[in-house]
């Protein structure tokens, strides 16, 4: 939560006034400390199994055998086990530069997050100007519709770069994780650092920077002290405790259910949001039929899936609508074009890496990309 968040807020003095009640109705078996003596972590209620039950639910008390699975052995947590932690645990030895980085980006990640990392159709902007500056947008609020909001990207929001350097090596490019070399990874890490106009230990990220590990230790984050609590270290999980359990941090600790404020029985909205295009309905027909022709199904479930590669031929995706190399697809025959499809070859996974796809749907997804390369 960033000092603080008002949904959490709500929601949290919505659980105290709920845990409240139940604790005044007397019932015996909602506690705010678990069995360990430790209030509840979330500042709320827990309820212990007492006579087999947890409240009002039953609780099932029959033993319960696994019979499929293994124990994972010690090589098979390692390979897991490659997270990258704020204090360098789990940060390979490697180096790139911002202009290697800037190459990997167009030809790896424009085509998702767009050109300087600014977003769009759906996927994150990774920079909005600098950083610095922009970090004092965090504690805006939208006191009117149109006023700016917080600008939360990865420089100006992110407490670490270790996240970024661990996001991008295990989950990017979305087509093909895991693929990226650790030089890779150092090399697009400093690209975005330097579009955020970030600046390492006083020096700014020109073309020739050059990011190791040791470097990369020394990043500090404009907003590295934004979020409360404190979620570090051993003692991480106890300032949670203490701070949620505390109710002056998100409440004046005196529940009010009416007459809340003096002198007012109702208290409007100060800034109500009414404008909205397209303006909001409460009908709920279907709209009525216009006699056009029905939409290529396979359009929407390509944009969905499949256009990410075969909009910027991404690990050797035929490019849509390039005739030539469509070309070479079809004469496999459509069988086999099916197949693939189905089944992935090479770098793309079985069904565009969308298993939820049924087989029409993936064929729909081909014909349309065949009909437009025509």
């Amino acid at each position: 939560m960033y000092k603080f968040d008002r949904k959490i807020k709500g929601l949290l003095i919505g659980s105290v006034l709920i845990a409240g009640a139940f604790l005044q109705a007397g019932t015996a078996t909602v506690s705010k400390t678990y069995a360990n003596g430790k209030k509840v972590i979330d500042g709320g209620v827990t309820y212990p199994i007492v006579n087999d039950a947890t409240g009002p639910y039953r609780v099932n008390t029959q033993k319960v055998t696994f019979k499929y699975g293994k124990t994972a052995t010690p090589n098979e947590i390692k390979a897991w086990d490659i997270d990258v932690m704020p204090d360098g645990t789990g940060l390979p030895e490697g180096k790139g530069t911002v202009e290697d980085g800037d190459e990997l980006y167009e030809a790896k990640c424009a085509s998702c997050h767009k050109d300087f990392g600014a977003g769009g159709d759906g996927y994150p902007a990774l920079a909005n100007g600098n950083a610095y500056e922009g970090v004092k947008s965090l504690t805006r609020q939208r006191t009117t519709p149109d006023k700016d909001g917080p600008i939360r990207v990865f420089g100006t929001y992110w407490p670490y770069a270790s996240t970024l350097w661990w996001y991008i090596k295990t989950g990017m490019p979305h087509n093909a994780p895991m693929s990226l070399s650790n030089d890779e990874v150092y090399a697009l890490v400093a690209f975005i650092l330097a579009t955020n106009e970030m600046k390492i230990d006083g020096e700014e990220l020109d073309d020739e920077y050059e990011l190791d590990r040791a470097k990369f230790m020394k990043i500090v984050m404009p907003n590295k002290d934004g979020f409360i609590p404190s979620i570090d270290g051993s003692k991480g999980t106890d300032n949670v405790r203490k701070f949620l359990n505390d109710p002056s941090h998100y409440g004046n600790g005196k529940r009010c259910m009416k007459d809340c404020k003096p002198g007012k029985k109702l208290v409007h909205i100060a800034t109500e949001i009414n404008d909205f295009t397209p303006p909001m309905s409460i009908k709920r027909d279907l709209p009525k039929a216009t006699g056009k022709a029905k939409a290529d199904p396979g359009k929407a479930l390509y944009t969905k899936t499949c256009a990410m590669c075969h909009d910027s031929g991404a690990a050797g995706a035929p490019i849509v609508k390039d005739k030539e190399a469509w070309a070479e697809v079809i004469a496999q025959g459509m069988d086999k074009v099916y197949e693939h499809a189905l089944k992935g070859k090479g770098a793309m996974p079985p069904k565009g890496g969308n298993m939820n796809l049924k087989d029409d749907e993936v064929k729909a997804v081909v014909d349309y990309m065949i009909n437009q390369s025509k």
